[in-house]
Formats: C-alpha cells, sequence, structure tokens
C-alpha cells in the first residue's frame, strides 16, 4: 500500500514537473536558467536598443484640378494653394553610436520632417545625411543637445548566411511599435517583379517571417543579433514571402553614403574619391576614382589603411564619418596612415568641391545637352510642379542626345535607374564612361493637352562622347 502511494505522488511530481508547477527550487537549483530564455528571447534583447520608429511628416499641395486650371487661365499668382500634411510610419535601425541611423530610401524621401522615436520611449529629431532610390537604402542622423552615445547593431559578414536559419523581422508594421516576427531564410536571392518592372536591387532576401507595411527599413537579424538584411517588401499575392535587401548590399551602399560626395551638410559637397571595405578589420581600399584626389595622393585599391587622422579607425563608418568630418572644415584635408608591400606610408588626401569638376560642362561635353536642377519655381513656370530632375534647356545639333531624340524642355529623372536631382550626380555618373560606352537616361517628356500639361515617362539609351 506504502508502495503504491509511493508511486502515485513519483508519478503526481513528474507531471507537475513537465507542467512547471513545482514550487520554487523543488527539483532544481535556484541558479538553473530560464529555459524560455532561448537563443531567440537573447538576440531580440540584443537589438531591440537599436531599432526605431520612424515617423515623417510630408507638406503636399492639394491636388485639385479646377483650383489648376483657374492658375493656369489667371497665372500662377491666383489663389492660395492648398497644403496637406501627410504622415507615414516606418522602421529603422542605429548603425553607429554617434546616432546614425539606417532606413528604407522611400521611407524618408521627400519628408520635410523626419522624427525618430527611439527603444526607451524618446523621440528625437532627425536629418536626411543621404540616400539612394537605386539602392532604396537612406541614411540619417539623429539632432542631439549633447552627445551621447547610443546602441548600434553589428552587421553580419556579408556572405555568412545559412539557407533555412532561424531569422527575426523587427520593426514597426502598421504602427504597432517594435514587433518582432519570427521565420527561417526561404531563400538567398529572388528578383520578384514591381509594375512589370525588374527591382533596382539585383538580390534579395526571402523570408516567411511576417512583414508587413511599416516594417520596411528594420532589421532582418539572424540568432547572432546580426544584421542579415534590411526589411523592404511584401509579396502581397503570397502568404508568408517577404524580402529585404541582403547586408552585402547594405554594406557596399554605405560605402558610398558615408562619404563626403553624397552626405548633405551646410556646406557643397566635396570629392575624396574612394571607398574602403565594409568587412572585418583591417580597412582596405577598395576602389579609387581616376583623377580624384585620393588617386592625387597616392592612395590605391588594396591599401591597408592603418590610421587615419593619427588614430584607428573601428571600422569603416568610423573611418567614412571621420572622412566627412574632415570635409567640412575650412582646409578640407584628410590625413591617412596605410600599408602596401610591407612598407607603411603617410598620404594626405586634399579634397575639393564636387562640382568644381562633375558640373554641367562635363555633361555638355558627353552628352551634348545643358541641364539645370529643376526647382519647384521652374517646375511651376513649365507647368510641370509635381517634376523632380534635370531640366534640359539646351540640345546640341547632331550631338548623342539630338540623335536620340531628346528636346529642350524634357526632364532627366534618373541615369542608370538612379534617380538624379543633382548636376553632380548626373556628371559623376557620365564620367564613368568612356567614349561610345552607352547610358541610360530616364526622362519626363512634356505633351499639352488642353490646358494641362502631361508627362510622359520614357527611356532612353545613347552612347557618350
Amino acid at each position: 500500500m506504502k508502495t503504491d502511494k509511493k508511486a502515485r505522488w513519483l508519478r503526481a511530481a513528474l507531471v507537475a514537473a513537465a507542467l512547471g508547477m513545482m514550487p520554487a527550487g523543488a527539483g532544481r537549483g535556484a541558479d538553473a536558467a530560464d529555459i524560455r530564455r532561448d537563443a531567440v528571447v537573447e538576440a531580440v534583447e540584443k537589438v531591440l536598443p537599436s531599432v526605431v520608429t520612424i515617423r515623417t511628416e510630408t507638406i503636399v499641395a492639394r491636388n485639385d484640378p479646377y483650383e489648376r486650371l483657374l492658375r493656369e487661365f489667371w497665372g500662377p499668382s491666383f489663389g492660395r494653394p492648398w497644403l496637406e500634411k501627410h504622415i507615414n510610419l516606418g522602421s529603422g535601425v542605429i548603425i553607429d553610436e554617434d546616432g546614425w541611423v539606417l532606413t528604407n530610401f522611400h521611407v524618408a524621401d521627400r519628408a520635410t520632417g523626419i522624427f525618430v522615436k527611439l527603444a526607451d520611449g524618446r523621440e528625437l529629431e532627425a536629418e536626411p545625411v543621404a540616400g539612394t532610390s537605386f539602392t532604396d537604402l537612406a541614411v540619417l542622423r539623429l539632432k542631439v543637445k549633447t552627445p551621447e552615445k547610443f546602441q548600434a547593431i553589428k552587421l553580419a559578414e556579408d556572405d555568412d548566411l545559412l539557407l533555412g536559419e532561424t531569422v527575426l523581422a523587427i520593426g514597426n508594421p502598421y504602427g504597432l511599435g517594435g514587433s518582432v516576427s519570427r521565420g527561417i531564410l526561404s531563400s538567398k536571392s529572388r528578383r520578384p517583379p514591381r509594375e512589370n518592372q525588374p527591382l533596382e536591387i539585383e538580390d534579395w532576401l526571402q523570408t516567411d517571417a511576417a512583414i508587413n507595411p511599416g516594417n520596411s527599413g528594420g532589421p532582418l537579424i539572424n540568432l547572432r543579433g546580426e544584421l542579415i538584411g534590411i526589411n523592404v517588401a511584401v509579396y502581397q499575392e503570397g502568404q508568408g514571402i517577404g524580402f529585404a535587401i541582403p547586408v552585402k548590399r547594405v554594406s557596399a551602399a554605405l560605402a558610398q553614403l558615408y562619404s563626403p560626395e553624397l552626405t548633405r551638410d551646410d556646406r557643397k559637397p566635396m570629392w575624396f574619391g574612394a571607398t574602403v571595405t565594409t568587412g572585418k578589420l583591417p580597412l582596405r581600399v577598395r576602389r579609387v576614382e581616376p583623377e580624384s584626389p585620393a588617386a592625387r595622393a597616392g592612395l590605391r585599391e588594396g591599401d591597408v589603411v592603418t590610421q587615419i587622422e593619427g588614430r584607428p579607425p573601428r571600422n569603416f563608418i568610423d573611418f567614412n564619418a571621420e572622412v566627412v568630418r574632415r570635409s567640412t572644415n575650412a582646409t578640407p584635408t584628410c590625413k591617412l596612415t596605410i600599408q602596401r608591400d610591407g612598407q607603411t606610408r603617410e598620404l594626405v588626401v586634399r579634397m575639393v568641391p564636387l562640382e568644381t569638376f562633375f558640373n554641367a560642362e562635363l555633361v555638355r561635353r558627353k552628352l551634348g545637352v545643358t541641364v539645370q536642377q529643376l526647382t519647384p519655381a521652374l517646375a511651376e513656370a513649365f507647368g510641370i510642379p509635381n517634376a523632380r530632375g534635370l531640366l534640359i534647356s539646351d540640345v546640341q545639333r547632331d550631338s548623342p542626345a539630338d540623335r536620340a531624340n531628346i528636346g529642350q524642355g524634357m526632364v532627366i529623372t534618373a541615369v542608370d535607374r538612379q534617380s538624379t536631382t543633382q548636376v553632380t550626380t548626373l556628371a559623376r555618373k557620365l564620367h564613368e564612361r568612356q567614349k561610345d560606352e552607352k547610358v541610360v537616361l530616364e526622362l519626363l517628356v512634356p505633351r499639352q493637352r488642353g490646358f494641362f500639361t502631361q508627362l510622359q515617362q520614357v527611356s532612353v539609351e545613347l552612347p557618350v562622347r
């Protein structure tokens, strides 16, 4: 009888233990690890402080056809256009302790105000630093009254991806705040169509982790808490299919975005002319532009950068940020210590304003067109208030542009699928082309339809001179 009671008690204890009903300290030590704290929980806790919610405000003119008709009849000064505030929500992630935030370009594009909510509940204003629609990536900088350090995410190695590994998508879907979804890495590369056109990013990561509107710009991480991608899209025709920009392309884009050529500042963009690798230290020079200040200083591809301004760089972000800081000085120079063929060398790169080399004259020499930035006032005067790009004011006879039927009044919106609103952007792209190499221009062609001007989007391929 006592044996039966003992057996029943033992079975009950085992059931209770299985259900988590054992009293504290019974059957396990007080220091035993919590079974719930697995690799997923630890990765989320590690990364969540670096994930932010982004709120953008955009002031746009209300598009009223009747009012526009009256303005075209009485002149642009007739009446006052109604303004509307559009609010959009997205996600982002802090990639450097000095307050640099990475997100999608389409999240922050054209915003008149950008506000970033941190994991601790604080909301800070942010300013756009650089970004391109071609990569759909943008860098923001947090505005703080006093300098402080933020927790930054760690980037995974470029090709350190395992098909089928557990991945986590963190972001702000539907404005719900910090949200986590779990899935696997379904594919290392996908190229889904969008409006019958291939996406601008060649390779995509695919996951079945839930990615919804508002997740754009948030991180896709592995179980180490490393960033392996930036969430960008969801395939609405399917279920459980989401996409992210892979870290390899994120790193390559950051090498370009974190540069004095693209970084926005009160001063004019400066030309440095070189990029470094984005992986582990030591940093190596991955590219040097011909005729650039870096090339003139003696920098070469493959050089190992050991110091910048007398100190070792923490990472490629730190290196590029220091170059950007030096570019804003009264004397924009940058001192580098490099190793080449086992020898240590010291170089001084003297940066110059980008527009001194990449300007409208270079565009005219290469294509035979005279271009100017399309300001809001100029766009309104030409009857194309919503257009953005470079206005063609003149075309040389028998030039590459003339032979491609490009005419005065057209607007260049992109070159080689990279949107361009600055003359320097177009000029740099053309500078990369040798004689007779072809370049693809996206153009807006105005067509008059009665009182209204219609814009037709066309694509033209033409050689450069």
